[in-house]
């Protein structure tokens, strides 16, 4: 029988409310990749639309990019101590806000501070997967987060075509209308389908440790996202580097000694927690990249010799199967992880990312093979990314999991941003002129996807090296979270009072 006080109700008891809190969660975490998606077919025009120039637009996505990765850790953070429903309806709260700011004006500044404020519904997903353990029997746990993990592709899958028809056949502003919207929904909908866990971990909020994380992040992702335009060697990129580094030394420092730190570093310290987040950070690098290449390569000119010179709606479409894939296998992951573990499902999805850009490699001409190559990664990515969050839930005590589960995010966050960095290094190094107008080859696509798979079996390795469930931990995850919870407070204790 489960021991987990969150689930309050008598087994039968299943109302209304009870039984749409998993679709509710799930419509809140694609919710979030669209709006992280949407802008993407407007960045061509918001120059004329905005009179900016494309460098300061291309911050509309670089602000969420910031926002999101400051915000998630520290908000999951914020959710184990206040109140994970309370914290989440504030996330989503955020994030609707700056989509009406953004459907109200045209002025370039408002745009990036509401882009801004977007970033926060990056914490949506690892808030959800905390509620999702607290409220929810074993028996249901695992595919429920499953789904809520898978809900990062089918999000963006759903996100660029949305986008793009409404940008193509419509006024921009109206984009930001529908997503304003939707976001309300997702706002009413928690407030009425979702119950407060009364799982918490009571203490005084480690403003310290949140400005030494914000300012290092904020160092070390604009480095890393602006290193090609600015120069990998310049003085602002390489001063960027060394201030995160200094930063983020310090911050480890203070975090070791904090009394309630905003991410305990001890906890992180361990096998099963701290490789899980490595794998993460592979995991979301390899990822990220089918989506950059794959937009770019369907829309290069015919003239190129195998570009196939797509819209952005039809590209949009084109990675439309890739989430509805992610939709349906989100319940297959879920069992094989019940079946054989989540390190050895992670290390599949990893291991079948890899085999996705072998087919990318092996054929970038035709379209059909473009789409099969795009729907294997998808695969993949929806065995990996639901395997992550299993493995953090039963690696850390139940009031740790959304602060966790954030910093498990934070690494795929900056996995992704680096990904970004690495292909687009790539892709400029391997151009030539098409048209008057410097295009990348089908060789620099092909060193991205190469690159990109060897992340993934990185990935796999990692996975593999993950310790496994012991006897007393597989009792644990099914039945006696408290008891894994005083275990690892236990340890905690231990290993604060040897420092």
């Amino acid at each position: 029988m489960d021991q987990t006080p969150a689930i309050r109700k008598p087994p039968g008891a299943n109302t209304l409310r009870e039984r749409l809190t998993v679709p509710v969660l799930a419509f809140g975490g694609i919710l979030m990749a669209v709006m992280q998606t949407v802008v993407v077919p407007l960045l061509p025009d918001l120059p004329r639309l905005t009179g900016a120039s494309a460098g300061t637009v291309s911050w509309m996505v670089t602000a969420t990019l910031l926002s999101g990765a400051v915000l998630t850790p520290v908000l999951g953070r914020a959710g184990d101590m206040y109140g994970k429903r309370r914290v989440l309806m504030a996330a989503l709260g955020l994030m609707t806000a700056g989509s009406v700011l953004c459907a109200l004006t045209s002025d370039i500044a408002v745009l990036i501070a509401a882009r801004t404020l977007s970033g926060a519904a990056a914490a949506v997903v690892p808030l959800s997967i905390s509620i999702l353990r607290d409220e929810l029997p074993p028996e249901r746990r695992g595919s429920a987060v499953a789904l809520m993990s898978s809900t990062v592709g089918i999000g963006a899958a759903l996100g660029l075509p949305l986008a793009a028809v409404i940008v193509q056949y419509a006024n921009w502003h109206t984009m930001f209308w529908v997503t304003s919207a939707l976001g309300a929904a997702g706002v009413t909908s928690v407030w009425w389908a979702v119950r407060e866990s009364p799982v918490r971990e009571p203490g005084r909020f480690d403003v310290p440790g949140t400005i030494g994380l914000a300012t290092g992040l904020v160092c070390l992702l604009l480095g890393v996202s602006q290193g090609g335009q600015w120069g990998w060697g310049s003085d602002r990129v390489v001063g960027l580097f060394a201030a995160a580094l200094v930063v983020l030394v310090l911050w480890s420092w203070q975090q070791l000694r904090a009394e309630r730190p905003l991410v305990d570093l001890r906890l992180a310290g361990r096998p099963r927690v701290g490789l899980s987040h490595v794998a993460a950070l592979l995991a979301g690098f390899a990822f990220y990249a089918n989506t950059l290449v794959t937009a770019q390569l369907v829309q290069a000119p015919e003239a190129t010799g195998y570009g196939l010179g797509l819209s952005i709606v039809a590209t949009g479409l084109c990675l439309l199967p890739s989430g509805i894939v992610m939709l349906l296998l989100s319940p297959v992951s879920a069992r094989i992880s019940a079946a054989r573990g989540p390190r050895i499902t992670l290390a599949l999805g990893a291991s079948v990312i890899a085999a996705g850009y072998a087919v990318r490699i092996a054929d970038s001409r035709e379209l059909w093979m473009i789409i099969a190559g795009a729907t294997v990664v998808a695969i993949g990515t929806t065995l990996a990314y639901s395997a992550l969050p299993t493995l953090i839930l039963r690696a850390v005590p139940p009031e740790q999991t959304a602060s966790a589960n954030g910093v498990n995010v934070l690494m795929r966050t900056i996995g992704q941003a680096g990904s970004s960095a690495a292909v687009a290094a790539v892709l400029v190094h391997h151009t030539r002129p098409v048209g008057g107008a410097p295009v990348p080859t089908l060789h620099g696509y092909l060193l991205a996807f190469a690159m990109a798979g060897a992340v993934a079996l990185l990935a796999a390795a990692a996975a593999l090296c993950i310790p496994g469930d012991s006897a007393e931990d597989a009792e644990d995850a099914t039945n006696g979270p408290d008891r894994a919870r005083d275990r690892t407070r236990g340890a905690r204790d231990q290993a604060m009072e040897g420092a």
